[in-house]
């Protein structure tokens, strides 16, 4: 049941989507995430994280950027304000490896040679001179 139901969910959510093209109705794509949320409470499952980002969790509003969902990026925050019933959304941002870190440090090669014992070392002069 819980393999149909994520079908199901995944299925509704690509109508919503196809009516969120701007020839679309939108209140049928808000109407098929209502259902897919319907489904997923039913049936315990989940939504993916890629579903659960795409609507209002208050109107079941389908989120089309600049028409109904409006987003800001302030302070390593998402901001998303549902443009149908006002509810704001605050999300944290990942923070990024080049602000605010050190860089890593330059592994530069070493000139100095360790542990390498020259040819002369050991080889006493007066002992070479007696032949």
């Amino acid at each position: 049941m819980v393999r149909i139901a994520r079908e199901r969910v995944a299925a509704l959510f690509a109508l919503a989507e196809a009516e969120a093209r701007p020839d679309g109705d939108r209140l049928l794509g808000d109407r098929y995430v209502r259902l897919a949320r319907r489904v997923g409470m039913r049936y315990t499952v989940r939504l993916a994280p890629e579903y659960r980002e795409r609507y209002c969790r208050s109107c079941s509003s389908l989120w089309i950027e600049g028409r109904t969902v409006r987003t800001r990026l302030r302070s390593r925050r998402r901001v998303r304000t549902c443009l149908v019933c006002g509810r704001i959304r605050r999300t944290g941002l990942a923070p990024s490896p080049d602000v605010g870190s050190p860089p890593p440090p330059l592994l530069v090669p070493s000139t100095e040679v360790v542990g390498v014992e020259s040819p002369d070392e050991g080889v006493d002069v007066e002992e070479s001179e007696e032949e």
